[in-house]
């Protein structure tokens, strides 16, 4: 069943475990962001016992996709922290306290020296925001592995290589001098019917470069992974001739015969002219006689199935029973669909092939990318010094706020899920990860929907949404929400495409006021 989501209360909102805020444009999610960071720096709502007290900017690691919005969050955080401060302090003109900071000093009513300790720890922190564990999901990998290089493996003299393009161009072209350079026409021709030329090869494996790749899928030369992959394939299309050239004939007889007694058909639609030609053409296939790969059958494909001839009979004709053999084409045509295919397999061996070298290369030359920041520390923490790599993150920083959450990754969510355990929902740690899954945009450089369907299901229960739109117009919010409330009700479908037979939405659309 589709799991409800709560609005979200900033002075209230559970500040440990797991938990998934939606958060759609205009909706507030730096002020929210802002107002959580403000309660765990007063130790508001969170379990001293378990998180030590009131955290510090260093204890509470606030997650991004860009430096532009690491410096935004940070200035809006800082921003805010010195304004309770002030409030507190009775500095702050009443017009700029709003209820959240109202109902947070009034927690103080009657204590001066609690309310002076909480305005000093605020704006101690608000001076402490240079130091604060503001980063990009790069720049907290690469500072991870430097503070923790005896738990992660990592070298104290390696060099981090802003722009890769140049290497990543010249493994390519080793690899297309090893593996394309000794190929025979014909399989040069199926390498081209992949990859145009180098070009398209780079950027093919630099993409694929991103993802994890099945074991052993460099093994063997490119001529090797070809000539097995396209003996798979000859071997289905062997399997799936056999027996059409008869059953073309039986086709063939059947529709003549219908032709011959004319009772419930259409003249102009079931005519010889019209699938002889296509028949013809599956039988010559069927045989061997044609050198194309599959059946040209062109409109063929959809007459001849049990719809289409079905099709062809009068609107006020009876039905009619069909021979077995029209279902058994239907079926021959999915199963050419699914055939498979050979790029796939070459593109997989070029991909493991040109990283295993990149990879070695930099490690002789000392250096390493952006990408290998995500991947070393995701190995580090599955390695034999793991649990102890992992126990010393935690203690670091044992709240973790995502922001954007819906462009993560999967390699991204297994960092923070390796660490912060997602499903366990623990009372010592807290994992907040805010987004907007209508947002999710950035496929192109590895972001990954699934992750946040993923994400999705394991905080099941803890799921809360930011439900006003306070930038929009009320004509504008209620015209978007008609709309995507429409789409919800898409049988099979959902507004998004992802709801399951049986009903289960995964991905649900959350109307906002």
């Amino acid at each position: 069943m589709t799991s409800a989501a709560q609005a979200l209360r900033p002075l209230d909102f559970p500040l440990w475990g797991s938990r998934l805020i939606e958060a759609s444009a205009g909706t507030g999610k730096t002020w929210t962001i802002a107002a959580l960071y403000l309660r765990l720096v007063l130790g508001h709502g969170i379990d001293a016992t378990r998180f030590g007290g009131p955290l510090r900017p260093d204890q509470i690691l606030v997650m991004t996709f860009t430096r532009a919005a690491t410096r935004e969050l940070s200035d809006r955080i800082r921003a805010r922290l010195l304004d309770a401060a002030k409030a507190f302090r009775g500095e702050l003109d009443e017009s700029k306290i709003d209820s959240l900071l109202k109902e947070l000093m009034a927690t103080y009513e009657g204590d001066d020296a609690a309310r002076e300790a909480a305005a000093w720890r605020l704006a101690t922190a608000a001076e402490g925001m240079d130091d604060a564990a503001v980063h990009t999901i790069d720049a907290w990998c690469q500072r991870m592995l430097r503070e923790h290089a005896f738990d992660s493996g990592s070298l104290f003299d390696e060099e981090l290589l802003a722009d890769e393009q140049a290497l990543w161009l010249e493994v390519a072209q080793d690899y297309w001098r090893q593996q394309c350079y000794p190929l025979d026409s014909a399989s040069l021709n199926a390498v081209l019917s992949v990859w145009r030329g180098l070009p398209a090869l780079v950027a093919d494996v630099r993409s694929l470069g991103t993802q994890t790749l099945p074991e052993g899928a460099g093994e063997g030369s490119l001529a090797d992974c070809l000539r097995q992959a396209t003996q798979v394939r000859a071997e289905a299309l062997a399997a799936l001739r056999a027996g059409w050239a008869e059953r073309a004939e039986q086709m063939r007889h059947w529709l003549q015969a219908q032709c011959d007694l004319k009772l419930g058909w259409e003249g102009r639609s079931l005519q010889a002219r019209f699938f002889n030609p296509w028949l013809d053409t599956l039988a010559s296939w069927a045989r061997g006689d044609s050198e194309a790969e599959l059946p040209e059958l062109k409109t063929g494909r959809q007459r001849l199935t049990p719809a289409g001839v079905r099709g062809m009979r009068k609107v006020d004709a009876p039905a009619i029973d069909l021979p077995p053999v029209f279902e058994a084409f239907e079926s021959l045509l999915t199963a050419l669909d699914a055939l498979p295919e050979i790029a796939p397999t070459l593109r997989l061996h070029a991909a493991a092939r040109v990283s295993a070298r990149l990879d070695q290369l930099k490690r002789q030359a000392g250096q390493f990318g952006f990408a290998d920041l995500l991947s070393r520390l995701d190995a580090a923490l599955e390695g034999h010094n793991g649990d102890r790599l992992r126990e010393r993150i935690l203690a670091q920083t044992p709240v973790a706020l995502i922001d954007e959450f819906q462009d993560t990754s999967a390699l991204q969510f297994r960092l923070f899920d390796r660490l912060y355990d997602t499903a366990a929902n623990a009372r010592g740690t807290a994992l907040l990860l805010i987004g907007d899954p209508k947002q999710s945009i950035y496929r192109f450089r590895g972001a990954d929907i699934h992750s946040y369907l993923q994400a999705r299901a394991a905080t099941a229960g803890r799921h809360y949404v930011l439900d006003t739109n306070y930038r929009s117009t009320e004509a504008v919010v209620q015209a978007v929400n008609a709309i995507f409330l429409r789409g919800e009700q898409r049988e099979g479908e959902g507004a998004f495409g992802f709801r399951q037979p049986g009903g289960d939405n995964p991905l649900p659309f959350l109307p906002v006021a």
